[in-house]
């Protein structure tokens, strides 16, 4: 009798040690399971994927996670838009090999969803946060992942993770609201952001090529652990540094900075002068399009010209040039790589529509042509810093300002018919 009671608690510690066991894993192969309680952990350990529950919710969520950091730091979550409820559910891999997670009634919650299938499919739980579906029998490099959780991004930029757009499928890595804008891409960083300069903790980059546009940035220091959290009810932006002897997150930097980091707080023509009382000023040859909106500080109708352009005498046209700016919404915008800032200015001339040009990349001595149609949004000027735009004007308006056409500084901006890019970017970029 003696043995027979003995025999579940071996069961019991059997199940337990399997369980620690299967935690230690860090991938999920056809014919397993994946339980509440179960968890993946990375090969180094820096991270942990599983099964939680926020605070005191009744709902289930399956998530990436620091592994060792004692606050619960969730990176990524697969079912954010459809938790479960009141019990938790599985994850497996079904037939055409896709990770699948199930409810309590064995429903399909969430789906990797890849089109591509592998004979030998495998989860994998990588070092960098990201989550992969690969063959197995594939080495573990980017081109083999059949998915992956870096390009399903949450509300948290990983280290060396992409944010930005695929153009062979046209794919969107995140939303499209605009809320707030860095400013496009100007060869050194974005024109938004003119106090981000190299630095020991992080290095970033923008990639422009025929294939993707994106963003990025690595850790200098790998004993450094930081992120960057977007808050997606306020649209804060921050950029947070984990400090070992507080046990806690930092704040490192954050964006929007102050109202005029807000997307068009100002309206069209209208620069937006933070440390100016109003905020808001029209552009010098320009006026409020409504008086007494403008008095009443209603700034949404914003500015247009004082004396409107005439085409039949666009040759008489000239350009005033405006220093500090981050530069307008690159929406209406279009670019060329080869031109240089004499071309450029000729460029815009010779077109009614062109409002504004500069160089596209202000890295080394400047290059390239970025020109402006229509209305200028979405712009402010920086107490220090900021670049410098030539904004046309008629014949007419050229002897009213003290403004002159000096030797141009290399400016830059990011801008082509591809705009829906740059929303994107601009929106949601520390």
């Amino acid at each position: 009798m003696e043995i027979f009671t003995f025999m579940p608690t071996i069961v019991l510690v059997f199940l337990s040690l399997l369980q620690i066991v299967f935690s230690a894993y860090d991938s999920i192969r056809p014919s397993q399971y994946f339980g509440d309680g179960e968890t993946l952990v990375s090969k180094g350990g820096s991270f942990e994927f599983g099964f939680f529950t926020p605070g005191n919710s009744s709902r289930h969520y399956v998530g990436i996670w620091y592994k060792n950091i004692p606050v619960q730091t969730v990176v990524w979550v697969a079912n954010r838009c459809n938790p479960i409820n009141g019990s938790s559910g599985l994850l497996t891999l079904n037939s055409t090999g896709n990770l699948v997670l199930l409810d309590h009634n064995k429903s399909v919650v969430w789906s990797t969803s890849s089109s591509k299938q592998a004979k030998k499919p495998i989860v994998q739980l990588l070092d960098s946060g990201n989550l992969v579906l690969r063959a197995e029998e594939d080495g573990n490099l980017e081109t083999n992942y059949l998915w992956q959780s870096f390009d399903y991004p949450s509300d948290t930029l990983l280290p060396n993770m992409k944010f930005g757009w695929d153009l062979k499928t046209a794919y969107l890595l995140k939303g499209t609201t605009k809320f707030a804008r860095t400013g496009p891409w100007n060869g050194l960083r974005f024109s938004g952001t003119p106090e981000v300069k190299p630095n020991p903790l992080y290095g970033f980059d923008f990639v422009y090529t025929e294939d993707e546009v994106y963003y990025t940035y690595s850790l200098k220091n790998k004993s450094v652990i930081s992120i960057m959290m977007v808050n997606r009810t306020t649209s804060l932006r921050r950029r947070l540094i984990w400090v070992e002897a507080d046990q806690s997150w930092r704040t490192y930097a954050s964006s929007p900075r102050d109202n005029c980091d807000k997307y068009n707080v100002c309206g069209a023509n209208a620069n937006c002068v933070i440390n100016d009382n109003p905020i808001c000023q029209c552009l010098k040859g320009f006026k409020p399009k409504s008086q007494d909106k403008w008095n009443s500080m209603d700034w949404s109708d914003g500015c247009v010209r004082s004396s409107p352009l005439n085409c039949l005498e666009k040759d008489r046209d000239g350009f005033i040039q405006f220093s500090g700016l981050k530069v307008p919404d690159t929406t209406h915008s279009w670019i060329n790589k080869s031109m240089n800032l004499k071309e450029c200015r000729a460029k815009c001339l010779s077109d009614c529509a062109c409002m504004a040009y500069i160089n596209s990349d202000i890295s080394g001595q400047g290059s390239g042509c970025a020109i402006w149609f229509g209305d200028l949004i979405a712009f402010r000027t920086f107490p220090t810093g900021g670049q410098n735009l030539f904004i046309r004007m008629p014949h007419s308006e050229l002897g009213k300002t003290n403004n002159k056409i000096r030797a141009a500084i290399p400016v830059a901006v990011i801008g082509d018919k591809r705009a829906g890019q740059h929303a994107i970017l601009n929106s949601r970029l520390a």
